[in-house]
């Protein structure tokens, strides 16, 4: 019997290297129960898009507590690479705004 875990901090999900399917275990997927954890799939399962095997799948980790971006590459940059998606989306936009209200300022200024 698959062990039902329901803490998404627990489960890993999986990303089929030849489609890019990424398997959700909170989410499940067609005949497999929401919480069953990559481990518990069945021999048989395959991708449901492209059909792979079970080998053509990589860890990618939790969905939650991770970071944005390749984990490989969470190294480089300024330190950017180990914010959230919703961290940078803020810093992104803040300050587009910020440039654009410095652009008005100006324009008003001037005028």
């Amino acid at each position: 019997m698959a062990t039902q875990i329901t803490d998404p901090t627990q489960l890993d999900r999986y990303e089929c290297r030849t489609c890019g399917y990424i398997y959700e275990p909170i989410q499940g997927a067609q005949d497999i129960a929401p919480g069953t954890a990559y481990e518990d799939l069945p021999e048989d399962w395959r991708c449901p898009v492209c059909k792979s095997n079970q080998s053509r799948f990589k860890s990618i980790g939790p969905k939650t507590g991770t970071f944005a971006g390749l984990e490989e590459n969470s190294g480089y940059g300024w330190g950017v690479n180990t914010l959230n998606p919703q961290i940078k989306n803020v810093l992104i936009f803040g300050a587009l705004l910020i440039g654009f209200m410095l652009f008005m300022s100006i324009y008003f200024i001037s005028g």
